[in-house]
């Protein structure tokens, strides 16, 4: 056997070998395998069969302003009501930095950086009903919530937080009983009990429908949080008077109204302040620091280390997990400076005064521009402090971090300028 030869066997050898092995190029075949015939489905339904004939395996997505469009040239009612116009903002740096190349430029899971804040494109925000609408939903093992909407035809309505996936085919090809309703409105995204995704996300759309006189037929789900059922409460409205839907149940509704929004436009953001906070607080002058040494996860290490610096610059230290939802309002409310590692709670900025100042201190590592967008969107003054994270095997949203005691001097120096620089051009700077 020529060398040449010698290899070739020894090649096929350790091929057959790998194709018997788990996780070897056998696996590799039938994941090949899978992947062609989910190709097969999608050229099929592209092709007009419906997707039910192919288990669901590919559901064309369809922006909600073609589907509009298609509906009422079938003659079907239709409508899309166009609110706020896609458009780019403009936004100030943080009071931290003078440059903003500094700023991160990785979008992660946001779909926007750091970088894209001062520069950021505001979303559209709209009103559509269409009709015969299908909403499947499940629940993950972590109880997240995770809803999609299916069109009459079997297209899946795409959006920014609602999305179909392979979950969803997987229920629909249980055959699961679908609950049947003539009239309803939908706010609700995925994780909508999440503290700081029910107050940026789900609240300005009730603020925005209870303004036009539509709530009637808004559904929500069978079990609100404390701080879900508080807000409706100080927005004066009563929870029992809603109607209710289970999460991972299937609806079929004939004609389905749903919002589209920006969870950062100061048009959606600030009403929820107006709504919420109270009329009647002292002047704004408390430095709050929240702490997170009560919290699950995404601990400041370090906190005993760093905590004199921010006592000796004046801040109180609280531990949010002490107040209920009407407290935390209340205590923003009287608040010029806060101050917090990166965590839901800073979400509470909403419901301070315009021109508060916000310090947060996060691990850039993994970038969460969210809670900038926010301060900014509230009128705020964003300041930021980088960290470092603790060894784990804990996922990036989960891990503890520590932050430098010069990097903590330094932001405090910065804030003190901003304050005193907002207090001279007449703005919030206590």
């Amino acid at each position: 056997m020529t060398k040449g030869n010698f290899q070739d066997a020894r090649k096929r050898s350790v091929v057959t070998a790998r194709n018997n092995e788990p996780g070897g190029f056998g696996r590799q075949a039938v994941t090949r395998l899978r992947q062609l015939a989910r190709q097969g489905c999608q050229v099929a339904v592209e092709a007009g069969l419906p997707p039910h004939r192919v288990g669901w395996r590919h559901c064309p997505p369809e922006s909600v302003q073609s589907h509009v469009a298609r509906m009422q040239a079938q003659g079907r009612a239709a409508e899309f009501e166009l609110i706020h116009r896609r458009e780019q903002v403009t936004n100030p740096l943080p009071f931290t930095t003078d440059d903003r190349s500094s700023l991160s430029r990785d979008a992660g899971w946001w779909g926007y950086s750091m970088h894209d804040v001062p520069q950021r494109i505001s979303e559209e925000t709209f009103i559509a009903t269409i009709p015969d609408a299908t909403i499947v939903s499940f629940v993950d093992d972590r109880q997240e919530y995770w809803p999609a909407i299916l069109s009459r035809d079997g297209r899946a309505i795409d959006l920014r937080e609602i999305k179909f996936r392979n979950r969803h085919a997987e229920v629909l090809r249980s055959r699961p009983a679908i609950r049947r309703i003539r009239r309803a409105t939908w706010i609700c995204e995925r994780v909508y009990d999440n503290h700081s995704h029910w107050l940026t996300a789900h609240l300005p759309k009730l603020c925005m429908l209870q303004e036009r006189g539509e709530l009637g037929e808004v559904l929500l789900p069978t079990h609100l949080t404390s701080t879900m059922d508080a807000s409706l409460r100080m927005m004066d409205l009563d929870p029992a008077a809603f109607s209710r839907f289970e999460p991972g149940e299937c609806l079929h509704v004939e004609a389905f109204t749903f919002l589209g929004t920006d969870r950062f436009r100061p048009e959606l953001l600030q009403p929820v302040r107006s709504a919420i906070a109270p009329r009647d607080a002292p002047a704004p002058q408390r430095r709050i620091y929240i702490s997170r040494g009560k919290a699950g996860i995404r601990r400041l290490a370090n906190e005993e280390e760093i905590w004199p610096l921010f006592r000796d610059a004046g801040f109180e230290r609280v531990y949010m997990e002490e107040h209920d939802f009407a407290s935390q309002v209340e205590l923003m409310a009287q608040t010029s400076v806060l101050a917090a590692p990166h965590g839901a709670g800073m979400t509470n900025m909403m419901f301070c005064p315009p021109g508060a100042h916000i310090l947060e201190i996060a691990w850039l590592g993994f970038p969460n521009p969210n809670f900038y967008a926010v301060a900014c969107a509230m009128g705020h003054h964003y300041g930021l402090v980088p960290a470092e994270v603790v060894a784990s095997d804990a996922d990036p949203l989960r891990r503890d971090m520590t932050v430098r005691t010069q990097l903590v001097e330094s932001a405090l120096a910065a804030l003190d300028r901003s304050v005193e620089s907002a207090a001279g051009a007449g703005t919030l700077g206590l």
